[in-house]
């Protein structure tokens, strides 16, 4: 703090020098107009150096008894005499104890949003309904729920129940299951999801991904290469882009799959590869293919075809592809059964077990042969599952502007699933087309969930026997109409355009799945994902960066060419935290910068570099082996008679380089707030 006799003298001298330069004026009059000389305005600029150097002074004097000694400061004036002085300092935060950092760890880790925060200050009676309403957000919404709202949720519940029953048996034919297990599963987990999720948007049931998964994977034989692949652990590495390429892929795979169903074909290949299925239909194209389910299929596919395209001209006719396969199902099934067409060739469901789904709880087996491949095939498709609901449940929360939760969105999909398996049920997922249907009718709550439940125990309770004549070309064109979508051009083009290693991923995943099988597309676009992740992680960018004129910025010269570089300075930045697996090759980098640097210094006659300032803003984190790269980086640059600074070190970073001693090696005056502050301590090398 300044003495009260300092900030006596010191307005005392700004005083003198004021009223020497701006003499008093007489405000009753006109003002004078005061023209200043050049003497005068480096008086002015004379004046504001000493008051800063005061107050640098009294400041300094201050402030050194108080001065952590862990503090990097920034030199004194006496290195660069021509700038004006500056305090910058890297601050080093205080340690904390092991538990401590381990406790704060794991709280960011698992627990961001601080979920425990409403329940402070809370009797135990709002404790136990914040709980409640954590669990079961129903109970949250359910509070102001109103007839307004129920009529919404009605006409979408309706809307999405007419399209869920028809792609229910067709998805449950492909996952190689009876039809009716189809149906079980859009009535019990939608139902768990209704008071267990935070979607007001989602239409839970069986999706076409997941079946073909479940009956390519299930129908084959044990392979122990693939079992001890363990996918369930690789899919954590499937990016947006290896995504984007396998459900383009599965989609065209699950269209060439009901080529069966479409054509009439009884004998059909079981494998998934586009060579085998095309080899299978045209080797029968003489003696396998109906006409009659053809004209029943190809008709009825361009029906829903053109029915979608009216619902995507046209917001306000979003019904007309929601109810689009229920009056197939009504037109083709009433057109079987007045023609008999059954019993010239043309293949039916022919039967659906009547009644809700009865209990399978008994089924379920931990031990035996198959429980390790049912494992991972469970935890393949559940996180299929899991990545679908959530991106459908972001994209129209972001819509509505409302917050979905993915812990909660976890919990749910897997308790509803949970209660599925004890229930006759498959995997349910939120699914595409359902979600955006019932996005368009309106939807307010996951009441539209309940609704289509409702609609659902009714048919397996009374109509179950009213699509006994459903023709199977009918559930092939449903689901063929309904995988177009998943086939996402726009978001390939993109991937190009952004990132060529996306686009590859893209393209494995996509190749993988239509000329080899599922989970060789998924095993490719794994493979590509984990490369990515290792060439960035050991091969993290680094740039040279120059000054922008006039200013005190520094940039990427290679972004911004009119960035100009420090004589006998190089400055680097590394854009990556420093481990093991990069800590060589950024040691290496840099030096071949420095190496490079110099050659083209010395064919133009320049001097050498003196100084390599390494900008460490992007280093979030350094190991021991990267600390180890710092030391040998500081000897191989004496060898050069080169210094060593750093800039803007992050609490992690500088608190592990005072710990290992390297800030002590390097000098804890070359450590710097900023590049700026850096270059200021260098003495100024005159251009040629």
């Amino acid at each position: 703090m300044l003495s009260d006799a300092n900030n006596d003298s010191g307005f005392s001298v700004l005083r003198f020098y004021a009223d020497s330069i701006f003499p008093p004026l007489n405000y009753q009059a006109e003002p004078p107009v005061q023209t200043l000389s050049v003497t005068d305005v480096h008086s002015v600029v004379y004046l504001i150096n000493l008051l800063v150097a005061m107050n640098r002074d009294v400041t300094d004097e201050a402030g050194s008894k108080e001065m952590d000694t862990g503090m990097c400061i920034s030199p004194s004036q006496d290195h660069n005499p021509e700038n004006l002085p500056y305090v910058h300092k890297v601050g080093v935060p205080p340690r904390q104890k092991l538990l401590k950092q381990f406790t704060t760890s794991v709280k960011e880790t698992f627990f961001a949003g601080n979920p425990f925060r409403p329940f402070k200050g809370q009797s135990r009676l709002g404790k136990f309904v914040l709980a409640l309403q954590a669990v079961f957000p129903i109970v949250s919404w359910g509070k102001d729920y109103n007839l307004a709202r129920f009529k919404g949720d009605l006409i979408a519940g309706l809307t999405i129940a007419s399209l869920c029953i028809p792609q229910d048996i067709g998805y449950a034919r492909l996952a190689n299951l009876p039809p009716q297990n189809g149906v079980y599963t859009s009535f019990v987990p939608p139902l768990i999801y209704a008071f267990m999720g935070s979607s007001r948007d989602i239409a839970i049931g069986p999706v076409a991904v997941v079946s073909l998964l479940l009956g390519s994977l299930l129908q084959n034989e044990i392979d122990p290469v693939k079992d001890a692949l363990e996918l369930g652990f690789l899919i954590d590495f499937l990016s947006h882009a290896a995504i984007v390429g396998f459900m383009g892929g599965a989609a065209i795979t699950i269209a060439l799959q009901q080529l069966k169903g479409l054509l009439g074909i009884s004998n059909f290949t079981r494998k998934t590869d586009i060579v085998s299925v095309m080899r299978s239909v045209w080797g029968t194209i003489h003696h396998g293919w109906n006409w009659q389910t053809m004209a029943i299929g190809i008709s009825f596919l361009a029906f829903l075809l053109l029915a979608k395209h009216i619902g995507k001209k046209n917001n306000k006719l979003f019904w007309v592809p929601a109810i689009a396969p229920m009056v197939c199902v009504i037109l083709s099934t009433f057109l079987v059964y007045i023609t008999h067409a059954d019993k010239h060739g043309v293949p039916i469901v022919r039967h659906i077990k009547k009644g809700i789904n009865p209990p399978s709880f008994k089924e379920i087996y931990f031990t035996g042969k198959y429980f390790g491949k049912g494992f991972r095939i469970g935890v393949l498709s559940g996180m299929i599952g899991l990545t679908e609901a959530i991106a459908i449940g972001r994209t129209f929360a972001a819509v509505k502007d409302y917050h979905l939760d993915g812990n909660k969105e976890m919990v749910a999909l897997g308790s509803m699933n949970v209660v599925g398996s004890m229930t006759s049920c498959y995997v349910a997922t939120g699914s595409f087309s359902r979600s955006a249907v019932n996005f368009m009718a309106g939807c307010n709550t996951a009441m539209s969930n309940i609704v289509m439940s409702c609609v659902v125990f009714l048919t397996l309770e009374f109509m179950t026997s009213l699509f006994k004549y459903t023709p199977n070309a009918i559930l092939a064109s449903i689901i063929i109409s309904a995988v177009v979508g998943l086939i996402d051009v726009e978001a390939v083009s993109l991937l190009w355009k952004i990132d060529k290693f996306d686009f590859v991923a893209c393209m494995g995943a996509f190749f993988g799945v239509i000329f080899v099988s599922v989970e060789i597309g998924l095993l490719i676009a794994v493979s590509i994902s984990f490369a990515k992740i290792l060439l960035q992680v050991t091969r993290p960018r680094t740039a040279l960066l120059g000054n922008l004129p006039g200013t005190a910025v520094y940039r990427n010269i290679l972004q911004y060419p009119e960035a100009k570089k420090v004589p006998g300075i190089l400055i680097v930045r590394v854009d990556s935290a420093i481990y093991f697996s990069n800590s060589n090759y950024i040691k290496e980098r840099i030096l071949r910068w420095l190496t490079d640097e110099e050659e083209q210094l010395k064919k133009k006659g320049l001097p050498a570099i003196q100084y390599l300032v390494v900008e460490m803003s992007p280093v979030t984190d350094i190991d021991t082996s990267g600390i180890h790269a710092f030391e040998e980086l500081y000897r191989s640059l004496q060898k050069r008679d080169v210094q060593l600074l750093l800039a803007n070190p992050g609490p992690i970073v500088v608190n592990k380089l005072h710990a290992s001693k390297i800030a002590t090696l390097i000098g804890e005056s070359k450590i710097f707030l900023s590049v700026a502050d850096a270059v200021r301590y260098v003495p100024k090398t005159e251009e040629p």
